[in-house]
């Protein structure tokens, strides 16, 4: 079954995710074919893409796809991990993405939306980085997203507290662009996308790219680069992280001891 839609109209692609059924949990299936969208889009020269969820949707994305992820003793957040594919797809896409929010946005969706370039969301919307309620480790270049999208404080206490952000407080924390009422919307959005087509494409796709470079243009030695990887890998190998993947399948809540 297909898990988007996709058209495009005016210069403009849209992408809806429609995989109500499983929240539009970021499946390999649902993340192959937003890929094959932006593919088809790239060469059509669009020049700015909308990523949505249904008109309606209570959850835009429940993020990763827990069923997906390895049960133990291997990362979970892999180079080659499809979330993390998405992610530079989006952000080396050569036109700006814009992320159309209305509802919930959990654990890895977060980073999807925060690597679009403009983020307009419904005032209902709510962003969760939840990793910690599973006892997974975030991967190196996620939590940098997440660094460059919000201030220390803030990332801090989204991590570690795993409590939904609304999105009014998001927008007023620099996270998002435009907080509006549903009924406004997809109004807004296209507002914003037919703004962008009126200007030239290859000055913003060269922005772009500047912008993306500077925003990940932190030192780090190979000797920080091992500790952190070694930080994760006892995260990963740890009895937490398979108690909470575990408890997840099994829907009751994980029994956290530390080790």
């Amino acid at each position: 079954m297909p898990f988007t839609h996709q058209v495009i109209d005016n210069l403009i692609g849209t992408i809806t995710m429609t995989n109500n059924r499983k929240l539009n949990a970021l499946s390999r299936s649902l993340i192959d074919e937003i890929m094959l969208a932006l593919e088809r889009f790239r060469n059509e020269k669009a020049r700015v893409v909308i990523l949505r969820a249904p008109e309606g949707s209570k959850v835009w994305s429940a993020g990763h796809d827990i069923t997906e992820l390895p049960l133990e003793r291997r990362d979970p957040l892999g180079w080659d991990d499809p979330l993390r594919q998405l992610v530079r797809e989006i952000e080396t896409f050569p036109a700006p993405v814009i992320a159309m929010i209305e509802g919930g946005v959990w654990g890895g969706a977060c980073e999807v939306v925060f690597a679009c370039d403009i983020v307009v969301a419904s005032r209902g919307s709510t962003f969760a980085v939840t990793p910690a309620k599973l006892g997974v480790p975030y991967n190196i270049t996620g939590v940098l997203n997440f660094m460059n999208a919000a201030s220390r404080c803030i990332i801090r206490e989204m991590t570690f507290t795993a409590q939904p952000v609304p999105a009014a407080r998001a927008e007023m924390l620099g996270m998002i662009n435009y907080v509006v009422e549903s009924d406004e919307l997809e109004a807004r959005t296209l507002q914003l996308a037919q703004q962008i087509t009126r200007n030239a494409p290859l000055s913003i796709s060269v922005i772009k790219e500047q912008l993306r470079l500077l925003e990940s243009a932190h030192t780090i030695t190979p000797r920080m680069f091992e500790r952190i990887q070694g930080l994760r890998r006892a995260v990963y190998d740890s009895r937490d992280y398979r108690e909470g993947l575990t408890a997840f399948l099994e829907k009751r809540r994980p029994e956290f001891i530390g080790a």
